[in-house]
């Protein structure tokens, strides 16, 4: 992998889980367990795994449609203690830290766009010793939930970075459509929650197998 001394791309903007982190199964099986703790349906994989990348009550809303409103704090509540029991086992999908290492070396801003809470991305972010690593981020809970645009529209006035000039790299059709919404090109992964099927519409620039190949391909075109 050669470096491309023309940067296309000032700011890269990395969703969290499913495209960095290694934690959908786990995110999956905890949304299940919630469901099945508060007495609703309990949601296949797929229905489960559609959600990631939303703000966690509207995600658990969709999971669970049947499950009454006035049981979505103790849904969310149930949610957090099943992810949590796992928490500490998860980690960084291979290759991650040195592609970060590379794009930092080039000179991008590198920031994470996630559906995550502010406190479970610091938490996570403490854990595996990456502060320093990224100038920025964004959560749910304190901006938009995806797909609205949000999160990417203060990441860009942050730097004063125009959309052309902004890159957004996600797992799921949520982060892709915020991409669309916020004017911004993106990058699918195909290694996280949802299905590549779905990705078209949203015209990604690229779909990557792995962080082999996206880190490969950003080296080459980013």
């Amino acid at each position: 992998m050669s470096d491309n001394p023309i940067r296309r791309f000032d700011l890269i903007a990395f969703d969290w889980d499913g495209t960095l982190y290694d934690s959908t199964a786990c995110i999956v099986q905890s949304i299940q367990e919630a469901v099945r703790d508060v007495g609703g349906t309990v949601p296949s994989d797929e229905d489960a795994a559609w959600v990631i990348g939303m703000a966690l009550e509207p995600a658990l809303a969709k999971a669970a449609p049947d499950v009454p409103v006035e049981k979505y704090p103790e849904l969310a509540n149930r949610y957090r203690y099943h992810y949590l029991k796992h928490h500490d086992d998860l980690n960084l999908f291979d290759g991650v830290m040195p592609m970060l290492d590379d794009l930092r070396r080039r000179g991008h801003l590198l920031a994470v766009a996630t559906g995550k809470s502010r406190r479970g991305l610091d938490h996570v972010l403490e854990s595996k010793e990456l502060h320093g690593v990224f100038d920025g981020s964004r959560t749910a809970d304190e901006t938009a939930g995806k797909p609205h645009p949000q999160m990417l529209n203060e990441l860009m006035e942050q730097w004063g970075i125009e959309p052309e000039r902004t890159l957004m790299i996600g797992d799921t059709t949520h982060d892709l459509q915020m991409a669309v919404l916020a004017g911004c090109a993106s990058v699918g992964v195909a290694y996280g929650a949802h299905d590549t099927a779905g990705f078209a519409e949203f015209h990604p620039l690229y779909v990557a197998e792995t962080v082999a190949n996206l880190h490969q391909w950003l080296l080459g075109n980013a």
